[in-house]
């Protein structure tokens, strides 16, 4: 080609190239993205589909772009590392939309997540009579206070004094200060009114007889210890319960003494219940009750904020309905002076209906989005955006989608590539497989066996290829020819949870049942709301697993305890010698294994500790062995090997054997005992739960959507793991969108028809050939097109 006809240098850029990357599990992985196109990672779950994804392109372009901040805003971004990789050319901008969970804090919901609830804020503020003045009028947020005072102001070098004032008009309500519901303590739960503090009243963990919280009000001289607290006066009842904080002297000491009520409050009920100590936990779940708030009826709002309406609806009202009914509200609000306004908010809400979530409502709490459903809300903001020529990374879309739902979704996917944007989606289901421009097949194992490329081209190429991915990838599973008989029927009646419509079911007991139906239809609605979690049922929902880089699978499933035990009883020593967050620590690390350097608002240094030389413990205790090897040895094993090891010979620990099982029977036989749950994938966490509660005592399995983030080929695994506990005489309940799943099913329950106010009904119970043969809801067309019937 001459010179003159040669393409312009700027349009040669059409790849994202990776030369040796090595985050994770990555062994020197090379490969070339095309721009503009749709890449699909594939994989088996902990192959590092994630690791190069997001850990490797997405995690270098968001470094770079923080890098283009000066160092003072810097600091308050989050400090990103470099990711292990030789070369990383033709990056664009990334937006990550991942399946991290929303914050369950008590104030956030739907609205407040995405702009919605703020352009309504300023709506009403505009157009809603009686007019009440700023948006804050209308924020649950933002507390009504007002003040004046004297302040002084130097004018002309005098000082002079200045009478000012100042109001502030929020919209929340002061009795449950936002929240929707105020929670009353039973006081039964708290002291026993019949005994004396002398004689041990209080019931409350830490409020042992002796320790400073009894001493506190035994000894504090406003009331008589040595009287039952049903015998005392007002004053003293009042003193004992309510009294504000008080500085005084008790005991000799000086210390704040504060009534048992607000006490109890500051210090319990003021934390997460996610993150207390399960005894406290049970306490609070006992104690304390949460009533919907008599004064904002569960708005959050104050009454003002209630009575200012449009066209005969308050904000309230507005964010109580259904997205889809909001929209069309808001479609028929014409005025002039806030048409900007209106027109953003109409595509915000659109775009809610079209991605499938029109049937939430914007005061539906953020915290109990499922993750497909805060995944979706996420996508939101990007939907209508103008920008072109940026990289998308999405993590599993189609999680907790219905197949029905998989095909809107894929459509909006390639209408982001359509705009002119590079879209990456890691994914195992292969519907979203079939449109990608591209697929890079992780492989062929996972953890230590994966981390190469197995093949990098397109669709037909990939079959063709003979790897796992491939293989499975036409994979149907067939209808079973014979269903087991129920021994029995957990009856549910008149279920009205959320958008339950007064359901009358049956669940089987003794079978494999499976609940199904569009994303929104009432299914966990049933599952939660209406199957108590009492001893005989054990619930694995889709939580994520909280744990620090010191938390491994050996910590999290229980399994350390009876390791260290076998150590410690073999050398006659300590059990906690054997632990490194305890005294068997590298005093250099603190049993860390590597040294963290901070470094500002640059990414901190962790360096490889040089004394335990990343072991973890210290060099004495690494002499104490078992079975000829060390704990360091122990905890560096996979599951596999692990389980040999335990399973006989001298280091034959049945405890530490049975749990060793119950990893392997999930697929986790590869991943390391010390390996931490930070590193962890999706699929791998959801299993790693999964079989940290098979061993409970529970008659009854309900179990959320155990297929999300497993490769074709684990299914089958999950489905034999599924029958052996049904063989077992358990009773396995499974709320599941997964057409394999759904067709190894004795029994299904499809509820729907649509979402929101449009499900919430039963509308199909029977086996799945029934449900194949009738083919009369969503759900039984897909499944029919699945098995081929």
């Amino acid at each position: 080609m001459d010179a003159a006809n040669a393409a312009p240098a700027a349009d040669r850029h059409d790849l994202i190239r990776v030369l040796g990357a090595r985050e994770n599990n990555l062994k020197d992985v090379s490969v070339e993205i095309p721009k503009r196109r749709l890449t699909v990672f594939t994989g088996v779950s902990g192959s590092g589909k994630s690791s190069l994804a997001f850990d490797t392109i997405a995690a270098e372009s968001q470094r770079l772009i923080n890098e283009t901040y000066s160092a003072f805003v810097q600091g308050f971004m989050p400090s990103l590392a470099r990711p292990e990789v030789d070369v990383l050319d033709g990056l664009t901008t990334a937006i990550i939309v991942d399946q991290q969970r929303m914050g369950a804090d008590p104030r956030s919901t739907v609205g407040t997540a995405t702009d919605a609830g703020a352009m309504l804020r300023i709506l009403f503020s505009r157009l809603g009579t009686p007019h009440l003045g700023s948006p804050k009028a209308f924020s649950f947020n933002v507390a009504s206070i007002s003040g004046a005072g004297a302040v002084t102001v130097e004018r002309a070098g005098r000082q002079v004094k200045e009478r000012r004032s100042f109001s502030i008009t929020g919209g929340m309500c002061p009795r449950c200060e936002g929240r929707g519901t105020v929670t009353d303590l039973d006081l039964t739960q708290l002291y026993d009114e019949g005994k004396s503090l002398n004689e041990g009243a209080l019931t409350v963990p830490g409020y042992k007889a002796g320790g400073w919280n009894y001493r506190l009000y035994a000894e504090s001289g406003l009331m008589d210890p040595d009287k039952p607290i049903r015998a005392y006066t007002k004053r003293e009842l009042a003193d004992f319960l309510h009294r504000e904080p008080t500085r005084m002297k008790i005991a000799g000491i000086n210390m704040t003494y504060e009534g048992l009520i607000p006490r109890i409050q500051r210090s319990m009920l003021a934390k997460d219940r996610e993150g207390m100590q399960p005894h406290i936990r049970e306490f609070v779940d006992r104690a304390v009750t949460f009533t919907v708030c008599p004064d904002c009826d569960g708005t959050r709002l104050t009454e003002a904020a209630r009575s200012s309406k449009i066209a005969g609806i308050g904000i309230a009202d507005a964010c109580a309905m259904q997205i889809s009914d909001l929209a069309d509200w808001v479609r028929e609000l014409t005025e002039p002076s806030v048409a900007p306004l209106l027109d953003s908010l109409r595509d915000t809400l659109d775009s809610f209906v079209e991605i499938g979530l029109g049937y939430l409502s914007l005061d539906r709490p953020s915290g109990t989005l499922s993750g497909g459903e805060a995944q979706r809300v996420k996508m939101i903001r990007h939907l209508g955006s103008s920008l072109t020529d940026v990289t998308y990374v999405f993590d599993e879309p189609s999680v907790g989608l219905h197949p029905h739902d998989v095909r809107r979704m894929n459509g909006l996917l390639l209408r982001l590539r359509d705009k002119g944007n590079t879209v990456l989606v890691v994914e195992h289901k292969p519907e979203v497989i079939a449109i990608a421009d591209h697929v890079v097949d992780l492989g062929p194992g996972a953890g230590t066996a994966g981390g190469t490329v197995c093949y990098e081209g397109d669709l037909a190429g990939l079959r063709a290829a003979g790897t796992l991915t491939g293989r499975h990838l036409d994979d149907r599973a067939a209808l079973k020819k014979t269903v087991r008989e129920p021994t029995g029927a957990l009856e549910v009646r008149g279920a009205t949870t959320h958008n339950l419509r007064g359901v009358d079911v049956d669940i089987p007991l003794g079978v494999l049942t499976v609940i199904t139906g569009v994303a929104g239809s009432g299914k966990s609605s049933l599952v939660h709301g209406s199957i108590p979690a009492g001893e005989q049922v054990v619930s694995v929902d889709q939580a994520p697993i909280r744990g620090s880089r010191r938390s491994n699978p050996a910590t999290y499933t229980g399994l350390l305890d009876p390791i260290r035990k076998a150590f410690a009883k073999a050398n006659g020593v300590k059990p906690a010698l054997f632990s490194a967050n305890s005294e068997g620590a590298c005093p250099n690390c603190n049993g860390a294994g590597v040294v963290y350097t901070d470094l500002g608002m640059m990414a901190g240094v962790a360096t490889t500790c040089e004394e335990c030389e990343g072991r973890r413990f210290e060099a004495s205790v690494l002499r104490y062995r078992l079975g000829g090897r060390d704990i360091s040895e122990v905890l560096a094993m996979p599951v596999a090997e692990a389980a040999e090891f335990f399973g006989a010979g001298e280091a034959h620990t049945p405890a530490a054997h049975r749990i060793l099982g119950r990893l392997a029977d999930v697929g986790l036989g590869y991943l390391t005992l010390g390996q931490p749950l930070t590193t962890l994938s999706g699929g791998e966490r959801q299993r790693l739960k999964l079989a940290t509660h098979m061993a409970d005592k529970g008659g009854i399995y309900v179990l959320d959507e155990p297929t999300t983030g497993l490769h074709l080929a684990d299914v089958d695994q999950l489905l034999a793991l599924l029958d052996r506990l049904v063989d077992s005489g358990k009773s396995v309940i499974v709320v599941e969108h997964h057409q394999a799943v759904m067709a190894h099913a004795d029994w299904i329950i499809d509820l729907g028809p649509g979402a929101g106010h449009d499900g919430g009904r039963i509308v199909f119970e029977g086996t799945p050939a029934d449900l194949v043969a009738a083919r009369s809801t969503l759900t039984g067309e897909h499944l029919a097109e699945y098995v081929g019937a």
